[in-house]
């Protein structure tokens, strides 16, 4: 019981000086503060306009080959042909060139018919589409997967509806003793002839959308505020680190070890009064949001509150770590605020992190903000629930107890 107590009054008392130092009240609640409304300002416009969708299709048949009819009948000649919400329809006429610019990173995709196309069609061997997409762009290569099912379905029913008429004619022809209808012949003037157009005209139909308001703009706060709660929570956690070292320096600490305070005692209150002032910060971060800004915590709230006692954890774990690793006040505020400005970009806490390239990505995978950034985003962006964010949950559990191992192992309560 007393050594709790004395955790305590630890904790406690580094709260005070954070209260009372207006310097570091400011930095910590104030400046973040401004850079949120700042933002929220800056980015308040985001995803107010939908972009429409674009689809690239070539062939490499010759010219009498059904594949250009069906691509002629889809072509957008005219931006008035399109209606609210449907995708735009460009033919290319290079196939290689088309390639080496989605290769390029110029073009995200195109659906491709092959050389032989119609002769697979008409002889009823089969034929293949090809979609060639860059990785990254998901939505273009959904689209022109869905709009090759969509060829190959139509192709398919009217296949067996060619077939079924042949049939037909071929048993009318064997009963009358007329001449048997030749097959090919019927399959080409199915698919080439004016039946046949009509029929590709409506291959892909689009029923009018009801207009329901206006497009609303992404809820910029939603991305900014988790981005910089992650930010400056961790940010003064850092600090906190120069403190520490200012009190081993001018044996403060060697003062309370003689006063009976056990070194696990010193440890833990230094690290609860670190963790109070995370949870001052985001009290108010939230707070803030949700009056203020009026943002939406998503399916699981809960999971929202617990990230963020985790970033605190972790956050406070690595700043009594910092302090073990320097000698002096120096270093120790050189390299919080170095840790604190590099990792913040990295982590996704001054951009949506699933906006920036593959690569940025992957290396935001190295930090502790890029996983707590993630799982804000996941729940708050994106309508994840409980579960799906444990994976980040899990990582934040694991830099806190790999910075808390460091921090106790390398403790010390002198300057020597």
């Amino acid at each position: 019981m007393t050594q709790l107590r004395n955790i305590w009054f630890l904790a406690l008392k580094d709260l005070k000086i954070f209260v009372t130092d207006r310097m570091a009240l400011g930095f910590g609640i104030l400046f973040p503060f401004l850079f949120i409304v700042l933002f929220n300002f800056l980015m308040a416009d985001i995803g107010s306009e939908d972009e429409r969708l674009v689809l690239h299709l070539v062939t490499q048949e010759a010219e009498s080959g059904i594949s250009y009819q069906i691509i002629a009948t889809m072509e957008t000649r005219d931006e008035s042909q399109l209606k609210a919400g449907q995708p735009e329809i460009v033919w290319l006429k290079d196939y290689d060139k088309a390639r080496q610019q989605v290769e390029d990173k110029e073009l995200d995709g195109f659906l491709a018919f092959p050389e032989d196309f119609s002769q697979g069609v008409f002889t009823g061997s089969g034929a293949q589409l090809e979609v060639v997409a860059d990785a990254s762009a998901t939505y273009t290569r959904a689209a022109l997967y869905g709009l090759a099912d969509a060829i190959a379905s139509r192709i398919g029913s009217q296949y067996v509806g060619i077939s079924a008429t042949i049939e037909l004619l071929t048993e009318q022809a064997r009963a009358t003793g007329g001449k048997m209808p030749d097959i090919g012949q019927v399959i080409q003037q199915s698919f080439s002839g004016g039946a046949g157009t009509a029929a590709w005209q409506s291959l892909i139909e689009f029923q009018e959308p009801e207009i329901v308001g206006e497009v609303e703009a992404e809820q910029a706060a939603s991305f900014v505020i988790p981005g910089y709660l992650v930010m400056f929570v961790f940010f003064t956690a850092a600090l906190s680190a120069t403190r520490i070292v200012r009190e081993r320096q001018n044996n403060t600490l060697e003062r309370l070890l003689s006063t009976s305070v056990r070194r696990e005692v010193i440890l833990w209150g230094i690290f609860t009064g670190t963790a109070a002032k995370g949870l001052i910060q985001i009290a108010i971060f939230w707070t803030a949001g949700l009056l203020i800004f009026r943002i939406d915590l998503g399916l699981s709230p809960a999971a929202v509150i617990i990230l963020s006692i985790l970033v605190i954890i972790m956050s406070s774990a690595f700043g009594l770590m910092l302090a073990t690793l320097v000698k002096t006040e120096r270093a120790a505020d050189s390299i919080g605020v170095l840790c604190a400005l590099i990792l913040a970009p990295l982590g996704g806490c001054w951009w949506p992190l699933f906006i920036t390239p593959k690569w940025m990505q992957f290396i935001a995978k190295f930090t502790p903000h890029g996983w707590a950034v993630t799982g804000f985003n996941k729940l708050m962006l994106f309508g994840a629930d409980f579960g799906s964010v444990v994976p980040e949950m899990l990582v934040l559990i694991g830099f806190a107890v790999l910075f808390g191992i460091i921090g106790m192992w390398r403790f010390r309560t002198s300057a020597v």
